[in-house]
């Protein structure tokens, strides 16, 4: 993913939970994140609970980063879950390229 995502010019941090997430981006600047991938199936804190987290600080871009969700469950009640805990957009795996690019292109022009 860090690749495909370099390929286009992109600037790539990464993690491997939600609380190291969550404490990456309540540590930067407000608007330093464009938008935040987010599994949803990670150790110590999932992405569900990250996103909901992120949303609560009190900070300007908290409410408006966009995050999308990538996972592997596809049902409607996941997507529903996704959006319930604050993301904008529910990918799932294997993540298409496209798409991917298609979702980042939209919700960071808004």
């Amino acid at each position: 993913m860090k690749m495909v995502l370099k390929k286009r010019g992109m600037i790539v941090d990464h993690e491997t939970n939600g609380r190291l997430i969550l404490e990456k981006f309540a540590g930067s600047e407000p608007g330093y994140y464009d938008a935040v991938l987010m599994d949803v199936r990670m150790p110590e804190m999932d992405g569900l609970e990250a996103t909901a987290a992120i949303r609560k600080l009190d900070r300007p871009d908290a409410g408006s980063v966009p995050i999308i969700a990538l996972t592997a469950n596809a049902f409607d009640e996941d997507v529903q879950r996704s959006l319930q805990a604050g993301m904008n957009a529910h990918l799932t795996k294997p993540i298409d390229n496209d798409a991917l690019y298609s979702a980042l292109e939209m919700l960071i022009r808004e």
